[in-house]
């Protein structure tokens, strides 16, 4: 037992903000619950700041319900480097995939032509945020891939993603998520470099 005495739970608790009591009744007066004394502190702590990431141009992060999962990324921004992409690549190490960047935002559709591993691709917008995953593309499939589910009213994408098949939902990403990269315009970015 604590050196404190018990509170009878049919007695009133009543909360402010930064203060607490218990309503006395006519033969004794408790002191503070505990629960109480920490529910008025939560008024005046300083909220959580948003995590950062320091970006590199070989790096990028996206920010998860689980925290921040980050990539070495190899950056395809030209027109030959995003027609070439993962194409003969045997392997894809886990933590690793290529950023393909466009100018400005597109309607995009990918194939795995010449892909000899599973992809699973991620779709964002001039923001960085995640608006569609395609998990698990078939190697040498060559079904376009779009980067937009239909009936989505802004289908245009700027940044895409490959990583390994099955990766998105091992590391929890989702439509949603921010992505900080360099490879935005940081004055746009959902979540820009720290």
């Amino acid at each position: 037992m604590s050196s404190y005495s018990q509170v009878p739970r049919n007695r009133p608790t009543i909360c402010g903000t930064g203060s607490c009591r218990v309503r006395p009744n006519r033969t004794t007066a408790a002191p503070l619950p505990l629960a109480c004394l920490i529910a008025s502190l939560a008024f005046h702590l300083p909220a959580a700041a948003e995590p950062s990431f320091a970006c590199a141009d070989d790096r990028a992060a996206i920010l998860t319900g689980r925290g921040i999962v980050d990539f070495d990324v190899e950056i395809a921004d030209s027109s030959e480097e995003r027609a070439r992409g993962l194409m003969f690549r045997k392997t894809l190490p886990s933590g690793s995939g290529m950023l393909f960047v466009y100018d400005k935002p597109r309607q995009v559709a990918f194939w795995m032509r010449n892909t000899f591993i599973p992809l699973d691709l991620v779709f964002m917008d001039a923001t960085g945020t995640i608006r569609h995953i395609h998990p698990d593309a078939r190697p040498f499939d060559e079904t376009p891939i779009p980067g937009a589910v239909t009936g989505d009213p802004h289908p245009e994408r700027q940044l895409i993603l490959e990583i390994g098949g099955g990766e998105a939902t091992r590391l929890g990403l989702a439509p949603g998520q921010p992505m900080a990269t360099s490879q935005l315009d940081q004055e746009k970015a959902a979540w820009p470099c720290g």
